[in-house]
């Protein structure tokens, strides 16, 4: 038997001929966008940065957990900008707190668990319990109310997390207490909120939230259809 009869060798040629045509279609295969959003860092004054660097348009926005607005804002508003503008590479999108009470304080300070990358998905859920939490803050007590203004802001926002079912949001969400507790008693990130929120009132001279920057420029304006139509425009600028 010649070796053109050889079935073993046979079997070795259609094995490396389909090994072959495997490998072509693996290198014929597009890679997958970058999806822009995962991309978050930390600016120098603790506000967190989400999106490409390079983008033409950069968005900053004033935002407290306690304003119904700002909670209109993120149902409406929150995805249609990501996957429209800033997974896309078109925005880069700052998130920066303007912290009006002890309540947005701690809610402030809890969205920091987990780092950067966990980010965004902290941020909207908090955000999604937005009318759990007012219904909350409502039935509290006038020596609940008290007790949220004494003590040290760690001592506060512990009393605060666990009186409006914060806590329990962080911990459904796979925190530990341990974690909760770091964050809460953060003296770093208590002094970058307060740091923020006096250089949104006075270096910015923002009025009220949500108050967003397009290109360094207040928008004036507070929904999301509006504000879609500011960024389309800075989009087609020179």
């Amino acid at each position: 038997m010649s070796a053109f009869d050889d079935p073993l060798l046979d079997r070795r040629a259609t094995v490396l001929a389909l090994s072959g045509a495997a490998l072509g279609l693996i290198a014929a295969t597009p890679a997958k966008p970058t999806l822009w959003s995962q991309t978050v860092t930390t600016t120098p004054i603790g506000a967190f940065l989400v999106g490409n660097p390079a983008a033409k348009v950069r968005l900053v926005e004033y935002f407290s957990y306690t304003c119904h607005i700002c909670a209109d804002f993120a149902t409406a508003g929150s995805l249609p900008l990501k996957t429209g503008y800033v997974d896309r590479g078109l925005v880069l999108f700052e998130y920066r707190n303007l912290v009006r009470d002890p309540v947005d304080m701690t809610a402030a300070l809890l969205v920091r668990c987990g780092g950067p990358k966990a980010f965004a998905s902290n941020h909207q859920a908090i955000f999604n319990n937005f009318p759990a939490l007012i219904a909350t803050i409502q039935k509290a007590t006038d020596a609940q109310k008290t007790s949220w203004f004494e003590g040290s802001t760690g001592e506060r926002a512990r009393k605060i997390a666990a009186g409006t079912g914060l806590t329990a949001l962080m911990r459904a969400r796979g925190y530990t207490q341990a974690q909760i507790d770091a964050a809460l008693d953060s003296e770093v990130a208590q002094a970058e909120l307060t740091g923020m929120t006096n250089i949104g009132l006075n270096a910015d001279r923002v009025e009220g939230t949500p108050s967003f920057f397009v290109n360094g420029r207040n928008a004036g304006v507070t929904a999301w259809p509006a504000l879609k139509s500011k960024l389309d425009l800075a989009l087609k600028g020179s």
